[in-house]
C-alpha cells in the first residue's frame, strides 16, 4: 500500500485570485522604510488640518449670514497663502529626503497636532460666541448686526491673536505674526471708528497678544 507523503496528502487549496494580485502591493508597501511612512503620516495630518480649518470656517460662516451671503473669501485662501503652504510641504519634503532623521521624532509631530487642534478648538468658540458679528473680511462701515464682543474667549484674547497662533502652529509663525500686527492695525482703526470710547476701555483691559501692538 503506497502513502503519499503529508505535503502531498494535504495538499493546501491555490490562492484567490485578490490575494495574488495584492501580494505585490503589500511587499511593497512592507519595503517603505519606517521615517517615510511617518513622513506621510505627518503630511497628511497637515492637509487634514488644513482642510478641516478651512472648511469648518466656511460653514460657520454660512451658519450665521447665510450661504447665499457668503463668498469664497470665508475659505480664506488666497494666492500668497497658497504659495506659503506649498513652501511648507516642500520643506517637509526636503527634510524627509535629505534629513529622515528629523521625522522619527514622531512625538514632536503630536505635539504640535494637539496644539493645532486646541487652537481650532478656541478659534471656533470665538466665532461662535462673536456670532453674527463675526465676518472674515474686514468691515469698514458699520453694520446694524455689529456690537463689541467682550465677553467669552474675548474677555481675555481677541480672535485674531487665536487665528494667529493656529497658523503659527501649522506652520507660517513670524511671518503670520508680523501680518497680523498690520493686519490688527487696520481693523483697528475702523473698530475705534465703530465703537468709540467702548473699544478704547476695552483695548486698555486686553491686550492683544502680539507684537508692537498696544
Amino acid at each position: 500500500m503506497r502513502h503519499l507523503p503529508p505535503a502531498a496528502a494535504e495538499a493546501s487549496p491555490p490562492p484567490h485570485p485578490t490575494a495574488r494580485a495584492l501580494g505585490p502591493i503589500a511587499a511593497a508597501f512592507a519595503q517603505i522604510p519606517p521615517v517615510a511612512m511617518a513622513a506621510r503620516a505627518q503630511a497628511w495630518q497637515f492637509a487634514a488640518a488644513l482642510v478641516f480649518f478651512h472648511g469648518s470656517e466656511y460653514v460657520l460662516a454660512a451658519a450665521f449670514h447665510g450661504r447665499h451671503n457668503v463668498t469664497a473669501t470665508s475659505l480664506l485662501i488666497s494666492k500668497q497663502y497658497v504659495l506659503a503652504m506649498s513652501f511648507a510641504m516642500l520643506e517637509h519634503l526636503t527634510e524627509a529626503i535629505l534629513f529622515p532623521g528629523l521625522k522619527e521624532y514622531q512625538f514632536v509631530s503630536h505635539v504640535g497636532l494637539l496644539m493645532v487642534i486646541v487652537g481650532e478648538v478656541i478659534r471656533k468658540l470665538a466665532v461662535v460666541t462673536a456670532g453674527r458679528s463675526f465676518t472674515h473680511v474686514i468691515r469698514i462701515h458699520y453694520e446694524d448686526q455689529h456690537h463689541l464682543i467682550t465677553h467669552g474667549v474675548y474677555s481675555r484674547n481677541p480672535g485674531y491673536v487665536v487665528q494667529s497662533s493656529i497658523h503659527s502652529c501649522i506652520h507660517i509663525g513670524v511671518v503670520e505674526i508680523l501680518f497680523k500686527t498690520d493686519t490688527t492695525r487696520y481693523e483697528e482703526f475702523f473698530l475705534r471708528q465703530f465703537f468709540g470710547r467702548e473699544y478704547e476701555d476695552y483695548a486698555q483691559k486686553v491686550h492683544s497678544g502680539l507684537p508692537f501692538i498696544e
